[in-house]
């Protein structure tokens, strides 16, 4: 029997790749772009968090932004990295490892609460997590400037004071209202409570004094006596299309590293098909 004649080269030869450059390249510096983010994200942390004294990087570490902006900055460091040295590897389970993490990712910030139908499952659930965040913040008020800087920022911003109202400053061990508290600060609220006064050209830091002993009609005159909880969870009831926008705005990238990731492992496994094709046609002729 006559060998059948060798196949002439064609497009499919040992010469052509299914992996395009330009996916490869593009998905390499998106990754590297992020990946350079996330190292000055944890650089930042990392600074913000030695500059804070001991006892209140104890004391406040579920709380604190800095610990936030580590945590974040390093596993966009790690998916970023997979995705740097597995676009120039070829290396599929390092794609695929990026692909999963970003799909997750994308999957949490894209929870109920952005449309219509979320927003009455999603306030209960809101309100559950803005009391924690509070109650949990005004017990650490005076553990770190920057959660203090930050709560007043938010009760000046909404003209609020406390949780649910302003006697939920007892929680703190500063302002806390019974009589063996031996504080100077014993049944007062930070000054961000206080009303603003136009005519005021220094804020008066001990505005808030005493103002837990008087009741909410006295108190009202000096101070914001409405708690915080429910003015932010309104606020985000409010801005869900902002939060949708931003949330929307924050799964993007994600959602472009998920097409690019999953782009590339399709070729580089055409690629592979391609290259047992080539190694069993080599082998046998007849193939």
């Amino acid at each position: 029997m006559a060998r059948r004649a060798a196949a002439p080269a064609g497009p499919l030869g040992d010469d052509f790749s299914f992996v395009s450059p330009v996916a490869k390249y593009v998905l390499f510096f998106f990754s590297l772009l992020f990946w350079m983010i996330s190292m000055v994200m944890v650089a930042v942390g990392v600074y913000a968090r030695l500059l804070k004294h001991a006892e209140a990087a104890v004391a406040c570490l579920a709380v604190d932004p800095a610990i936030l902006l580590i945590m974040v900055g390093v596993l966009t460091f790690l998916i970023t990295f997979c995705g740097c040295v597995g676009s120039l590897r070829e290396n599929i389970c390092l794609l695929q490892a990026v692909s999963e993490c970003r799909r997750g990712w994308g999957t949490r910030l894209g929870t109920s609460g952005d449309s219509p139908a979320g927003v009455p499952l999603f306030v209960p659930q809101a309100r559950g997590k803005v009391s924690e965040i509070i109650n949990g913040a005004i017990v650490h008020y005076r553990d770190d400037l920057d959660l203090q800087n930050l709560i007043d920022f938010g009760q000046k911003e909404f003209s609020c004071c406390g949780g649910v109202s302003y006697k939920d400053w007892s929680q703190n061990m500063y302002f806390n209202c019974t009589a063996s508290n031996p504080s100077h600060e014993r049944c007062s609220v930070p000054f961000s409570c206080c009303l603003h006064d136009a005519d005021q050209a220094v804020i008066n830091t001990m505005c808030g004094h005493g103002m837990q002993a008087r009741g909410y009609l006295e108190a009202s005159a000096f101070i914001h006596t409405n708690g915080c909880i429910d003015k932010l969870v309104n606020w985000i009831h409010s801005n869900l299309f902002l939060l949708g926008g931003i949330t929307l705005g924050l799964a993007l990238p994600q959602l472009v590293g998920i097409v690019l990731a999953q782009l590339l492992i399709n070729q580089i496994r055409d690629q592979i098909k391609l290259q047992l094709y080539n190694q069993q046609h080599r082998a046998d002729p007849w193939y």
